[in-house]
């Protein structure tokens, strides 16, 4: 595969997919010969943390017998996401701790990188930034050698994204959510590779929702010339510049292989991205027009969660994931649409002026049985 670079602020130069290391197969020998499988593959950039199980113990054993040396390693924790002992916080020797801690499970005595993990809000993004705490702890490790390189991952709105950009000068890398079903933080990935910051996309097949059956997916695939919807998913962000690389997650060798089949089909012609593009701005319009999460319709006197339920209405009827919507909900632990009363207050109470106690009859008929 070819190489890039990884932005301009560290100096490596990386494919344009690499190993997300969350997803893992659970037996450790299973695990270490699809890591090797990867890099003996061509991809390079490892992308773990603390807080996937025991991820960073199965790369330990892979990155032996030489394998370190062909990687770049990353891994990342924060406070707000897991917290490995009861007084974990935000200070710069707290996460010292969870830097060699990791260190430790990796079985290395150098990281590539190390990420503050999901910068969700502005006050955990000043909490991190903050004097003596996490960030002044990551310079630290990078002043005694123990770390390379810095960056952060995020799943904050665009506009504070966009503000710490504009702070962030230590930061070299920041990965995001980016995918065909989520546009959202289009902005941000432009704004990011102008400032030499490495673009990392996770998701890139919608942590698996790309590769369930869909007829409308389907068809814009075969309308553009993918071989599959993972194809056209994976295609569709190898067309855009401003993204540098994905990490797919990987749990069995084809995972491997249809990632790298993909990214050497090459971007799609302008033709190929007009076509797309219209076809999710059309998506984009019925979303405006539908339910938008605004949770107004709340609280449903049944306790019903209505937004859920109508989320998986919109992914059944807009983007043809019947299955995804009928599993996603059946697993719901509140009420289901079969509690509604027809009393309407939701409906008087929807921006949108949706007809949804019509929407929760489709719901109770279409999920409640099997496929």
């Amino acid at each position: 595969m070819q190489h890039i670079p990884f932005g301009t602020r560290s100096g490596f130069a990386i494919p344009r997919v690499n190993i997300g290391a969350m997803r893992l197969p659970d037996d450790h020998d299973e695990a270490v010969a699809l890591i090797r499988m990867a890099i003996d593959a061509g991809l390079r950039y490892i992308d773990t943390s603390r807080g996937y199980g025991e991820s960073e113990i199965k790369l330990g054993k892979a990155l032996k017998n030489g394998y370190r040396q062909k990687v770049i390693l990353s891994t990342k924790w924060s406070p707000w996401i897991t917290k490995i002992e009861p007084n974990d916080d935000t200070s710069a020797d707290c996460l010292r701790r969870r830097i060699e801690e990791s260190m430790k499970r990796l079985d290395v005595d150098y990281l590539d990188y190390y990420q503050l993990w999901n910068i969700d809000s502005r006050a955990h993004y000043d909490l991190a930034v903050a004097k003596g705490g996490m960030l002044d702890g990551l310079k630290r490790a990078v002043a005694d050698g123990l770390v390379g390189h810095m960056g952060f991952t995020t799943h904050d709105t665009v506009p504070n994204l966009l503000s710490y950009l504009n702070e962030a000068e230590w930061c070299e890398i920041i990965l995001i959510t980016y995918n065909l079903l989520n546009t959202h933080y289009g902005p941000v990935l432009p704004a990011a590779h102008e400032k030499g910051i490495g673009t990392i996309v996770m998701n890139p097949v919608g942590g698996g929702r790309l590769a369930q059956p869909s007829q409308v997916l389907e068809a814009l695939a075969a309308r553009v010339g993918a071989v599959s919807v993972p194809d056209l998913a994976i295609r569709y962000l190898m067309s855009n510049p401003a993204i540098d690389t994905i990490i797919a997650g990987i749990g069995k060798p084809t995972d491997v292989t249809a990632s790298i089949a993909s990214v050497n089909a090459g971007a799609f012609s302008t033709e190929q991205l007009g076509q797309i593009d219209a076809f999710l701005s059309t998506i984009s319009r019925q979303r405006e027009a539908y339910c938008t999460g605004c949770r107004y319709c709340l609280p449903c006197p049944q306790e019903i969660d209505i937004p859920a339920i109508m989320s998986d209405i919109f992914d059944d009827k807009v983007w043809g994931f019947g299955n995804v919507a009928r599993e996603r909900y059946q697993a719901l632990k509140t009420p289901k649409a079969e509690a509604c009363a027809h009393c309407g207050t939701c409906q008087e109470k929807c921006p949108q002026k949706l007809d949804i106690m019509n929407e929760l009859e489709y719901a109770n008929t279409a999920y409640t049985g099997k496929p």
